[in-house]
């Protein structure tokens, strides 16, 4: 490979929370402590732990070499750089610089965006297991979640239940709904059919989409993310869409998203209300970062990590189903994270997910708890890491752990 996708990144020092979990903001943090003898294996929160692209360090440096750092405006270059990224890598069509607005980060943009479509008090559907963020920040702004569980089929694939949805969007009277694609935490990546069953009920009972595809570029070998807003044209004015480099090329400490809106009447509206708190205002450097990121070098890179990911996400698969009884994983189509669940292990073993938890962190191991996500007796997994790294922590957990 041309990138480096082997050495160990050392993060310590370098205000990586995942290193540090004692300086987590979030309260998400693994609790627990590590025996003598054994380092740290960062699995918890969903940043990589590897060298960000070489064209984006490139980008901040030459910027940086410049001393003024005042007010500024959104260069040309930035919007050619969306533009062209979005038309090569997801088909987009029609996509101009009036169409992009920024956003500090995807979840504020969620917010922004709920605040135009829905009144106080209003039920928002969603699908369960459910990212942590909307769970705690929708609520917090005055909107309930309504949760259709996704359902695996025989072949262990979630699958959105779309009768429950009807069911759900009549009874609650949800005008709203929120998409998460690739799906967090379950790691599926929706097909043309699958969303084009799930827009034939948003349609039918006006409902307004804001899709989450900040995993969009994180697809495994064998998939392809189709974005929401092109699966129909009714589609293409339903949805707002939120994208953002920061999972792609771990630039989450650099802050910097964006949405996609065609709608004129819901991008004027939602940019009016993003700006209200005054705080969402892009970073000089974040604007460079992503000019660096979607440079062809950049894409080059991508694809190269695609390839590491997909490799750490087959061998931990296997590995669980051949050592660790009880022990169910759906393997993930998209993203870096696992979800595995537990409850038969723990049932078994006579354990709590506390216990399960803490012995991980003894030996190493941060992982995160996966009742974060409102699904009890689960664990997430982060598997950006060298494989190496991916291998020396299922080592531990067959040896100390399961």
């Amino acid at each position: 490979m041309k990138y480096d996708f082997t050495s160990i990144l050392d993060r310590r020092g370098m205000d990586a929370i995942a290193v540090d979990p004692g300086t987590d903001p979030y309260g998400i943090a693994p609790k627990g402590k590590i025996r003598e003898g054994f380092d740290i294996i960062p699995m918890w929160v969903a940043d990589m732990n590897f060298a960000t692209a070489p064209t984006i360090t490139e980008a901040i440096i030459e910027r940086a070499k410049h001393p003024a750092f005042g007010y500024f405006a959104p260069r040309k270059e930035y919007f050619d750089s969306i533009i062209s990224w979005q038309t090569r890598r997801n088909g987009a069509e029609g996509l101009e610089a009036k169409h992009i607005g920024y956003q500090n980060g995807v979840l504020g943009g969620v917010i922004s965006a709920l605040k135009v479509l829905c009144s106080d008090g209003d039920n928002v559907l969603v699908h369960a297991p459910t990212y942590v963020g909307f769970l705690e920040e929708v609520g917090a702004v005055g909107y309930n979640l309504i949760g259709s569980e996704l359902q695996k089929d025989a072949d262990g694939v979630w699958r959105m239940d779309y009768e429950d949805m009807e069911q759900k969007i009549k009874r609650y009277h949800i005008h709203t709904a929120i998409m998460c694609s690739p799906h967090n935490p379950t790691g599926r990546v929706w097909t043309r059919g699958e969303l084009e069953k799930a827009y034939e009920l948003f349609k039918k009972y006006n409902v307004y989409v804001v899709s989450d595809e900040i995993w969009s570029d994180l697809i495994l070998k064998g998939y392809k993310h189709v974005p929401l807003q092109s699966v129909s044209e009714d589609a293409k004015y339903r949805t707002v869409a939120m994208y953002a480099p920061s999972k792609t090329f771990n630039l989450a400490g650099l802050q910097g998203s964006y949405h996609i809106i065609y709608n004129d009447y819901l991008r004027d509206r939602i940019a009016r209300q993003s700006a209200l708190p005054v705080y969402n205002a892009m970073n000089v450097l974040s604007m460079h970062a992503l000019i660096g990121a979607y440079k062809p070098e950049g894409e080059e890179w991508l694809d190269e990590l695609r390839e590491v990911l997909t490799k750490n996400v087959d061998f931990a698969c296997d590995f669980i189903h051949e050592n660790f009884p009880g022990v169910e994983v759906s393997h993930p189509q998209g993203t870096y994270m696992l979800l595995l669940d537990c409850g038969k292990w723990l049932n078994v073993h006579n354990k709590t997910l506390d216990q399960l938890l803490e012995s991980g962190v003894e030996v190493g191991i941060l992982w995160q708890d996966g009742r974060q996500f409102n699904r009890p007796d689960s664990i997430r997994l982060n598997l950006a890491l060298p494989f190496s790294r991916v291998e020396e922590a299922f080592r531990r957990m067959k040896e100390y752990v399961f």
